[in-house]
């Protein structure tokens, strides 16, 4: 039986990769939600397990434009995440950080609730500190191929402050580093989707510059759990907070464990690195534990395989 104490919660691009996770783990918790998206890049196949739920709502609305509704808490996920898709359309990413940012900080304000930023570790840029602490300001061209989305979030993330500052909102802000898991969008550039689908289809897979550039993936379950928690934590913690694994890989490292996982007969190939590809990614999350006693605990293994699982039946192989 529906608890009527529960929330209403309105997500922004609720049908993405990682904003239909989120959907679904705020409905596993009674709460009612809002899930708004204009499908550039969400899916509805990705929400399709979830439109039988009586307390599961979809609306087709670009952020871009004011939206009118009434709710309790937002989570702001709108925004193209990966370099293929925010780079096809870079002026409409920006109006999509930007005005999107306003219109949902503005919708915040008049119902006086809750609102969650979901930020990037691209604010960091290419990092000259390692690993990246929340007080980094970073190492950004703001003129360069991804500045649309690294300026956009940068740029969301002060107009976030500027509102806790001049009206009191109650804000929320997670930078979120390299997420991964099923519902990833097979054509979405990232590395580990793209080593998965290539490696199941036996095509090469491309590495870029030696290989020796580092990451670190978090799983999607963990890092829906830390926004989770990011927004229930007693009021007065606004972040910036990192969220992401500190387990840290290199490209040829992953490239070679999704070989083996997969069984797959592609071979490893190497182009040169991509403009402002960062060397280092590796999030301090020091202040996550501290505030919000969060840490990621699936093992990138066991992650790899749920995700390959989840590939195989989507392409069939």
């Amino acid at each position: 039986m529906k608890n009527y104490l529960n929330k209403r919660i309105l997500v922004t691009g609720g049908a993405g990769f990682l904003g239909s996770h989120l959907c679904e783990r705020l409905l596993k918790d009674g709460e009612e939600v809002l899930c708004v998206d204009n499908f550039y890049t969400g899916r509805r196949t990705n929400i399709a397990g979830l439109l039988s739920n009586p307390y599961f709502e979809v609306l087709r609305h670009d952020i871009t434009f004011p939206l009118y509704v009434e709710v309790d808490e937002i989570y702001n996920l709108a925004c193209p995440a990966s370099p293929v898709h925010y780079q096809f359309h870079p002026i409409q990413t920006t109006k999509t950080s930007i005005h999107g940012a306003i219109n949902m900080l503005g919708l915040a304000k008049r119902l006086k609730i809750k609102i969650l930023q979901a930020s990037t570790s691209e604010v960091y840029g290419n990092p000259g500190v390692h690993p990246q602490p929340e007080t980094y300001s970073g190492n950004v061209n703001f003129i360069g191929l991804r500045s649309c989305y690294d300026e956009g979030k940068r740029c969301a993330e002060s107009l976030f402050f500027d509102y806790h500052r001049q009206h009191k909102l109650n804000i929320r802000v997670a930078r979120i580093f390299n997420t991964y898991g099923p519902r990833m969008h097979p054509n979405d550039g990232r590395v580990v989707s793209t080593f998965i689908v290539k490696a199941l289809k036996n095509e090469d897979i491309t590495v870029h510059g030696d290989g020796e550039q580092t990451r670190s993936f978090c799983y999607v379950n963990d890092l829906t759990e830390g926004l989770v928690e990011l927004m229930n934590c007693p009021d007065g913690f606004t972040g910036p907070v990192n969220l992401g694994n500190p387990a840290e890989i290199s490209i040829l490292e992953l490239a070679e464990s999704v070989l083996k996982l997969t069984g797959s007969k592609s071979k490893i190939v190497f182009k040169p690195l991509p403009p402002d590809d960062p060397r280092k990614r590796q999030p301090d999350i020091t202040l996550a534990k501290q505030k919000l006693n969060w840490q990621p605990v699936t093992p990138l293994e066991e992650g790899l395989k749920e995700t390959i699982h989840y590939f195989r039946m989507l392409l069939n192989v």
